[in-house]
């Protein structure tokens, strides 16, 4: 008799769209980690702003390294002083019909010390690959230069 044969089982589960997004917010946004930013991109992974212009931290990244290196530098600017609103900031998730593929669309709220309302608009397509991110494209413009110190 041989030797029994061997069955490889997956046991991983396929993320929803949502979750995807959720833990990129979480990973971004919420908490700034270019570590688990990057970890979310395959190794060959694509993160791309066009809106972006040249020089830009953001504006062209192909790779983990590169991803963790970029959003690191990004995250290290001066920041807009004001507090997020999470009452005030939505979502939308757009399903396509690649399962791979969905758009988020994101109106970020801000309350700043004097009263002032700020919304910071922006559009994302992600492309997955086997639960990861293969392509970020971000749309999103900075905030007016004269509402961070």
């Amino acid at each position: 008799m041989g030797a029994p044969a061997t069955l490889e089982l997956d046991w991983r589960v396929a993320l929803t769209h949502q979750e995807v997004f959720e833990r990129y917010m979480y990973a971004g946004a919420i908490t700034r980690n270019p570590d688990a930013i990057a970890a979310m991109f395959t190794e060959d992974g694509v993160y791309d702003s066009p809106l972006a212009p040249d020089g830009h931290p953001l504006r062209h990244l192909v790779g983990r390294d590169a991803i963790r290196t970029g959003t690191s530098l990004y995250h290290q600017q001066p920041a807009y002083q004001a507090t997020m609103n999470l009452e005030r900031s939505a979502y939308v998730l757009h399903d396509t019909a690649d399962p791979d593929v969905f758009i988020a669309e994101i109106d970020v709220a801000f309350d700043e010390a004097g009263g002032r309302r700020t919304t910071m608009s922006l559009l994302q397509i992600f492309r997955l690959r086997d639960g990861q991110i293969a392509k970020l494209r971000d749309y999103f413009s900075e905030l007016p230069s004269e509402l961070i110190p």
